[in-house]
């Protein structure tokens, strides 16, 4: 581990953040002597990010926490072209209504980690539309492009990917780096902002911006990036068989949200608990060396604990409740998704599909065929069982780490 001599970057190194560095001794001298404004950028595609983005957002949070000023970017600008790094296609256009919409929802989970004001080390949020939107374009030709070379800008892995895989990229996308390395040079000049950080795959756009300030500015600012964040088994973080994990409430229930993070890999929960939680290193390294059936409490804990700073106190405890109830006390927790069942009754298949434990009634068919479908901690084997309409209250599971209810109309 590098020694560094500035609270930011030992914190960041301590907990895992840092991948790639533009200039790792410089930026360390910075931050050990004065408040280093750094941000990152989020695009608003969506009224809520998701957990591949918590990385980042927990970036800008030990920021604040080391006695640095976090500057949140929201891409009200970038939005309406669409970053092409690690896309096939063109994203799809959203109107100036909804872009402005899902910014103000993505702000709760910021407001929540953050803290905003008007002291020198508060968090600010800024929307890139707001000076993107009033550049004329010959004055970006002029100004901007040119600092930019089409040759380097098809050695990025953006672009390269997109063309080696024949896959149509629209000069609107290809002009994206552009506009992102212009982001840093405005933040500099208007925020005083000397640091952009960002994950692996956008090291590309931090180092033209950090260039772009220099070139334009004489500016000395620094880039820094996260390893690509996978979880044990390969996965892109924040991706899952049933879909996005999203950050908002509105997005996700609690309960789901809470099960994330209880169900992890077991290899997982150590990094899990360095980047995710600010529990100290000394506990996570204890934690982290449970063995057999120990390694849940610690899943308990690390999901607890992502929960109360994303989604806040009562629910996590509320999400914790209702997994004891349903796992250890095999009843029927609070906020488990539920289904009706008519009078008539309901077959077993029609009820994983209703609930959303299965697609199709032919992978409800390969669930039940599989012994993954229990009643009441009843294993069902026979795909014509029908649940009677006077059932009152079941609780149905779907294998280990999927539960319900089952309620009569």
């Amino acid at each position: 581990m590098t020694q560094y001599q500035s609270d930011l970057l030992r914190l960041l190194d301590e907990r895992g953040y840092i991948h790639q560095q533009t200039d790792a001794a410089g930026l360390d001298a910075l931050a050990a002597k004065q408040i280093v404004p750094g941000y990152i950028g989020f695009d608003a595609t969506a009224p809520s990010l998701h957990i591949g983005s918590l990385v980042q957002i927990m970036m800008l949070r030990r920021l604040q926490q080391t006695g640095h000023k976090p500057i949140v970017l929201m891409g009200g600008g970038t939005t309406r072209i669409g970053d092409p790094t690690g896309r096939d296609e063109s994203r799809k256009m959203l109107s100036d209504e909804t872009i402005e919409s899902n910014i103000a929802s993505i702000f709760s989970i910021f407001s929540r980690l953050l803290t905003f004001g008007d002291g020198p080390t508060d968090a600010v949020m800024v929307n890139n539309h707001d000076w993107l939107g009033k550049l004329g374009y010959i004055e970006l030709l002029q100004e901007v492009g040119t600092h930019f070379t089409v040759n380097r800008m098809l050695t990025f892995d953006s672009v390269k990917l997109r063309l080696e895989r024949e896959q149509p990229m629209t000069f609107l996308e290809f002009n994206y780096m552009i506009l992102q390395g212009y982001d840093f040079r405005h933040l500099a000049k208007t925020a005083g902002a000397r640091l952009q950080m960002g994950g692996s795959d956008q090291w590309g756009n931090i180092v033209n911006g950090v260039e772009l300030g220099r070139r334009m500015d004489q500016a000395e600012l620094f880039g820094l990036t996260t390893p690509l964040l996978t979880t044990a088994d390969g996965t892109k973080m924040g991706k899952t068989a049933a879909g996005a994990v999203w950050l908002n409430e509105d997005s996700l229930p609690a309960w789901d949200f809470w099960q994330y993070w209880r169900n992890c890999d077991d290899r997982d929960v150590g990094k899990f608990l360095r980047l995710f939680t600010d529990l100290p290193i000394d506990e996570v390294v204890r934690l982290e060396s449970l063995q057999g059936n120990e390694i849940n409490a610690a899943k308990v804990v690390l999901a607890n604990e992502i929960t109360r700073l994303c989604r806040g106190e009562d629910a996590a405890k509320t999400a914790e409740a209702t997994a004891s109830a349903t796992f250890a006390g095999g009843g029927i927790g609070e906020n488990l998704p539920e289904f009706s069942v008519p009078a008539e009754g309901l077959t077993i298949l029609d009820a994983l599909v209703g609930i959303g434990f299965a697609a199709s009634r032919g992978e409800a068919k390969r669930l039940v065929a599989g012994g993954g479908a229990r009643l009441d901690g009843m294993a069902i084997s026979d795909e014509n069982h029908v649940i009677p309409g006077n059932c009152g209250e079941v609780r149905l599971s779907s294998g280990k780490k999927k539960h319900g209810v089952l309620r009569s109309a």
